[in-house]
This record gives structure tokens, sequence and C-alpha cells, in this order.
């Protein structure tokens, strides 16, 4: 199994991190917790390395990862051509849950960009990441250290669940603090397009950078530019369903009940009270950043359980809200019931779906 090394997440242990951080100089792969979600970090220079990342995750190849720094200063070490404006910019906002997507040097591997000649950066803001980075002596890529496709994991539980034997260290610094995974931009005119929505909101974004533009969320063809905008994301392995009110949950709960299925409803203290059936709370619906930081291990808990399928609320998509959206989007497909006359065509399309995995 996976060695497992427990960390002060506030002042890590100088001797495990030496340990961890050998293990990344010999072209090993080491999980260890950032602000949003554990990241499974190898040598951004060695394409061997970052290749143990894909094979362990069971990534696909065209999906690249992201670069983590100890410290803008070692900007240059990956990134080349940075606009001054951007530099100072940054020099303000990180270390923090911002990645952004810039021309890459040609050190960076080939392997962790897909190809591309850009790669997306930034600086964690966790004392066991920076200084796992520190020790290590080079930049770190990393995604989300989790089986490809799954929800992305907030406890070093999920990582060994997910992946077990096939990496080398997990640094356990307790649970992660966002829960979901950071915001990715790319310079674009006078302002920023934003590839992926994370902790790092748009008002805040608009706020820094100017004008910002939303892309699309999915990439069509190709290597996209940043994670999570190609690929099935965040998903558990039962069916999740998206309501679009407390309404839509009692509905999709009583017909599906009526078809023989047993489904949990994924919501908050403030939506719980009337409901039938399962229930896994988020948090309270006053604090959306509690939501966020529940959401996978929620997803995660459902998928462990006895239930059939699940039923998760929507939130307003205000602030982080439109992250956590972006997210259960992706995790619930086409299966999505705005209203409740939707219900029933909805249900259809899972007893037929069912029916063919049978």
């Amino acid at each position: 199994m996976v060695k497992v090394l427990k960390v002060n997440p506030i002042r890590p242990e100088a001797e495990r991190i030496a340990l961890a951080a050998r293990v990344l100089k010999s072209g090993g792969t080491v999980a260890f917790p950032t602000e949003t979600v554990y990241g499974l970090g190898a040598n951004c220079f060695s394409d061997s390395a970052c290749s143990k990342i894909f094979a362990a995750k069971g990534r696909q190849p065209d999906n690249p990862l992201i670069v983590h720094l100890s410290t803008i200063k070692e900007l240059p070490m990956v990134a080349r051509e940075v606009p001054t404006s951007l530099e100072e910019l940054l020099k303000r906002l990180w270390p923090g849950p911002l990645s952004v997507v810039l021309p890459k040097r040609d050190e960076v591997s080939q392997v962790a960009s897909a190809g591309l000649p850009t790669v997306a950066v930034r600086v964690p803001a966790h004392p066991v990441a920076l200084a796992l980075i520190r020790e290590a002596g080079v930049p770190v890529a990393a995604p989300s250290a989790n089986t490809s496709t799954r929800p992305s994991p907030t406890r070093a539980s999920h990582v060994i669940d997910d992946l077990g034997a096939k990496i080398d260290i997990v640094l356990d610094g307790g649970e992660a603090f966002f829960g979901i995974e950071s915001t990715v931009i790319r310079p674009s005119g006078s302002g920023v397009e934003v590839l992926r929505p994370g902790p790092f909101t748009l008002d805040e974004l608009r706020k820094h950078f100017g004008t910002t533009i939303v892309a699309e969320s999915n990439h069509p063809s190709g290597a996209p530019p940043s994670p999570g905008m190609k690929y099935l994301h965040y998903s558990p392995k039962k069916p999740l369903v998206l309501a679009g009110s407390v309404e839509c949950i009692k509905a999709l709960n009583a017909e599906l009940t009526k078809r023989g299925l047993i489904s949990e409803a994924i919501c908050t203290s403030d939506q719980v009270q009337g409901l039938a059936g399962p229930t896994r709370l988020l948090g309270s619906g006053k604090d959306i950043y509690e939501v966020a930081k529940n959401l996978y291990s929620a997803i995660r808990d459902f998928d462990q359980g006895s239930s059939d399928i699940g039923i998760i609320s929507a939130f307003p998509e205000e602030g982080i809200g439109f992250a956590i959206m972006n997210r259960i989007r992706r995790a619930c497909g086409d299966r999505i019931a705005e209203h409740p006359d939707q219900v029933k065509k909805l249900c259809d399309l899972l007893d037929s779906s069912r029916r063919g995995s049978l």
C-alpha cells in the first residue's frame, strides 16, 4: 500500500516533508493537500515522472496538468513572456486558488502540458504544499489526486480509496479548505478568459483584471487549454440528478419510490425539512463556502451508500456558487429536472439507462 505520512497542516514536520521531497526528486509521485483539493504531484520537468500521474489516475494524455510553485519568483522557471502588469497582479493574488495559463518554457514536460505551448501555473496557499515544493527544489505538476472522472479528493482517505498502491506517498494534512479546484484563467485582450470557475469568483476577477469572459465549459476537440473542460468530471459511479428546487427533489423522490428505487437527497440543512427518504447534508445554505467544502465528500459518501440514485439541489450562481454549479452540472450530465413537470421524463430516462446497464 501507499506510504501515508500525517503532517501538521500549519507547521508540517521537516523530516516528513524532506522524505516526500526526495521521492519527487527521484521521479516519484506524492499526493499532498492544497487549499482547494488534494493534488498528485511529480517533477514538472520530467516526462517519465509526469507520465506516472496519468497512469495512476487513468487520465487522458491530452488533458494538461497545473504546475505548482512555492513562490512567484519561480515563475520564470516555467513560463515566458509574462506581462509586467500581470506579474504585478499575481504578486498580490498569490498564494491563492488562482491558476493562470501562460506561454511555457521548453523545459516544462510535454507530458504535463499535453503537448500545448502553454502551461497553467499557480502558487497554492497551503503550508504543506509550499514546504514540499520548496524542499523538492522543482515546480510540481499536480492535478487532483483522484481517479479520472471521479469527485476530487478533499481528504487523504479519498486519495487512498482511489489511488492506493498506484502512488508513492500521501501527505495527510487534514481536510482541504475550499473543497473545489482552483479558478483557471488566461489573459485575453484587456482582461481574462475564465477557463474553469473556482473559489476566486467572477466579481473578484473583474475587480482585479477588468473584462472577464467565461469560456464554453466543453472543449470539443484537441487538447483543452485547462483541466476540467473536455472530459467527464466529478462524477460518482451511481446516477446523480440535478433538481432545480426543493419541489423537484420531492417530486423526484416520490416518482423514483413508485418505481422501486431508493433515492437520496444531497442538500442543505435549510432544504431538508419535509423531504422523505435518506438525506445527506452539505451544511447550511446560508454559508455557500461550507457547501463547496462538503460537496465532493457528500457525493463520495452517497456513492458508497445503499441508495440507488442521488438527487442534488441547485444553488444560486453567485460568488462561489457559480463554481459549485459548474461541478454539479458536470457530475450530473444531462440528468436535470429544472421543474416538477420534467420529473417523469427524467425518471423514464433513468429507467432506460438502468435497463441498458443490466
